[in-house]
This record gives C-alpha cells, sequence and structure tokens, in this order.
C-alpha cells in the first residue's frame, strides 16, 4: 500500500500537483545549505502565485537537528531538506531514523543516470578542481598526472606550494581520498605511466587501524601529508592565493570548489582549473532533496522539487538560480550552458562509491590526521 502511494505521487503532473497544493494552503518550507534557494522560492511563487515557499538556509548539522527535534516533538515544520552526503551520513545514519523520505519523478528521473539516484533524488553535482596560475602558465596546466601534485625537485623541496581546506575537518574533500583508496589500482597505474617504474609504498600501515598495506591512495595521502601545505578554509581566498602567484613567482595549486571560477570573471584573477589529469580530475558531489516526513505539504513539497529541478522539460526558471559556472545538472536533457570546458561524462570525472565510503570513511580520516601530525604539511 506504500509503494502504491508513492507511485501515485510520483506520475502525478506539475498541474495535478498544483490542484491539491492549493488545498493544503500551507507555507512550503525549504531546510537548505544554500543561499541561492530563495531566488527559487520567488520563481516558484510567480509561477504559482497561490502557494508561498520560504527557504531557511541552515549548516548541514543544523538543519538535520532541527528536523529530528521537530519530527520527535510532534511539531514538523520543514517540508524539503536539501543538503550533501559526501560520505554517506545522511542515506545510512540519517534517513534509516524515519525523520525523511523519497521522492522520485517518474518523467524527470527518466533523464537521470540510474547510478546517482542510488542515495537519493540527486539535484545537482557540485566538482572541486586543482587551479593553476594562468599567468605562469599561458599555454595550459603544469600537470597532468595527479602524482605531479606532489613531486618534489632535486632538493627534496614540493615542486608547487600547495593551498587547500585540510580534509580533516571537510567531508567532501576527505571522501575524495576515500574514492582514491578504493581506485587505488589506477592511481598505482597513473605513477607507473609517468614515471616507468612501478610504485615504491613508503606510508607504514601498522601505525593507524584499518588501512591497507601497498595501496596507491594512502600512499598519495602520505606524501601530500608530508608535503608544505597551506590550509585555508575558504575558497574565495584559496584562489586568490592562486592567483598571487603569478606575482611572487611561486608556483602554487589551489584545490577548492568549482564555483570559485567565478572570481576569474569577476575580479579578473588569473585563474583556470586543471581539467586533466590521470587517472582521473574529480568526484561528482550530489546535492540531494528530500521530503520530511509529516510534512503539511505534501503535494506543494513535491510541486517545488520539481519545479527546483527545472519541470518536466528541464529548461525551468526553478534551476536557473544554481546555473552559474561550476555546477552542473544531472539531467541529460539539460546543459547548463556557463560551464563549457567541462562536462560530467569526462573520463577525467568519476562518480563517488558513496557505499564503499561509507565503510572506510573513518580509517581514512584517521590515517590523514595521524600523519599530517607525524608530517611537515602544517
Amino acid at each position: 500500500q506504500e509503494a502504491s502511494e508513492e507511485d501515485k505521487w510520483n506520475e502525478m503532473t506539475d498541474e495535478e500537483l498544483y490542484e491539491l497544493a492549493k488545498q493544503e494552503g500551507g507555507e512550503i518550507t525549504i531546510y537548505a545549505i544554500t543561499s541561492r534557494m530563495p531566488k527559487t522560492c520567488e520563481a516558484f511563487m510567480e509561477a504559482y502565485p497561490e502557494l508561498k515557499a520560504v527557504s531557511s538556509d541552515f549548516d548541514q548539522n543544523e538543519a538535520v537537528s532541527k528536523i529530528e527535534i521537530e519530527g520527535k516533538s510532534n511539531n514538523v515544520n520543514a517540508d524539503i531538506l536539501q543538503c550533501k552526503d559526501s560520505a554517506g551520513e545522511i542515506y545510512y545514519d540519517f534517513y534509516p531514523s524515519g525523520y525523511l523520505e523519497t521522492y522520485f519523478p517518474t518523467d524527470i528521473c527518466s533523464k537521470i543516470d540510474p547510478e546517482l539516484m542510488k542515495y537519493g533524488m540527486p539535484f545537482y553535482v557540485g566538482l572541486n578542481f586543482w587551479y593553476y596560475n594562468t599567468e605562469m602558465y599561458p599555454n595550459g596546466a603544469p600537470l597532468t598526472n595527479f602524482w605531479e601534485i606532489v613531486e618534489k625537485d632535486g632538493s627534496g623541496a614540493n615542486k608547487f606550494n600547495l593551498v587547500f581546506k585540510n580534509p580533516g575537518s571537510n567531508d567532501t574533500d576527505m571522501t575524495f581520498y576515500a574514492n582514491m583508496v578504493l581506485n587505488a589500482d589506477q592511481f598505482a597505474a597513473a605513477y607507473e605511466s609517468l614515471y616507468g617504474k612501478p610504485l615504491e609504498y613508503t606510508y607504514d600501515a601498522s601505525q593507524t587501524p584499518g588501512v591497507l598495506e601497498n595501496n596507491a591512495g594512502y600512499e598519495f595521502m602520505y606524501r601530500l601529508a608530508n608535503s608544505r601545505i597551506t590550509f585555508i578554509a575558504d575558497g574565495d581566498d584559496i584562489v586568490e592565493a592562486v592567483h598571487s602567484s603569478g606575482s611572487t613567482g611561486i608556483p602554487t595549486l589551489g584545490f577548492c570548489s568549482a564555483g570559485k571560477i567565478t572570481n576569474r570573471d569577476e575580479s579578473g584573477w588569473k585563474i583556470d582549473w586543471v581539467t586533466e589529469l590521470d587517472p582521473y580530475t574529480n568526484l561528482q558531489n550530489c546535492n540531494y532533496l528530500y521530503l520530511v516526513k509529516g510534512n503539511d505539504n505534501p503535494a506543494g513539497s513535491r510541486l517545488f522539487i520539481r519545479f527546483l529541478m527545472g519541470g518536466a522539460e528541464g529548461d525551468g526558471p526553478g534551476f536557473k538560480p544554481f546555473t552559474k559556472e561550476g555546477n552542473w545538472s544531472i539531467r541529460s536533457d539539460y546543459v547548463n550552458p556557463n560551464n563549457p570546458s567541462f562536462n560530467l561524462d569526462s573520463k577525467y570525472c568519476i562518480t563517488s562509491d558513496i557505499d564503499a565510503v561509507y565503510g572506510i570513511f573513518l580509517d581514512v580520516r584517521d590515517f590523514w590526521d595521524y600523519w599530517l601530525a607525524k608530517g611537515s604539511g602544517k
């Protein structure tokens, strides 16, 4: 019976949901982790003038905590949660608690890779890139292989000054390295392709529990932890450091969100993405949409999700606030025109194995934290 009820919602059109939503008469409330959602709310109320929608911008942990408290007190306020789920903490830890439910509209989901729908309704994809200075390297990126990031010169110093967030305090970034551990064979092959000899493993797996021996992902992390690193928490400051390296003459790479590329056009900074690194450049970081169970607007919340996804055709105004350069739609029938230089189907972009990441995430983070404390990267 529950499955039949879900199927009924999944098959409804915008028009059918709108008629039901008008009868509900409530205010659709979105707990979001982005400040762009209010723009979609404005467009939604313009398209559906008899409905109201409001978005509250939260840190993800704060949003999850509020939904749990409201659910336990039978005072459900939110209708929709927009979130990330890099390490599976929503799908494996929070979703089973019963505060959320999924919604997979049939017509829209027919345009989405089923692999992306294993852990919830995907909304859009963000990527992280290594950035380089285009003034120092006018002919393109100064590297083509991931192992060059941790390469040393003849004196033992870093080839590049490395600037990024400490992944030990950022689940999305740490998930990238967890996938590197899972794809160790690819990284070992990339090393041998670059240097013409097999990778030598220099880390001691016995120092942290659960760590495999002779794993190229862990070896990269070990070498990275023993590199000279500048940790900067803000992405704008990371790409500014890359831009400023043009005047200092110090070769610098910065790792952060693809969306920070907008500083190139808005501020004239000499930055660009490194788009082609063997064995792959980046990992798809999905944003997900969940319904809050027991909300007062079951039709209205579903209509809002459809609107947010661009509607039946994918090009509706609801997704427009999320089309800045550095965000990618996950729909096969819509391509963000602001991303001309990189597509999700590139061989240099992979999807995250969240199930496997969830199983090793804490071990990978412990490994990083241990060797960072031991190493010279500060």
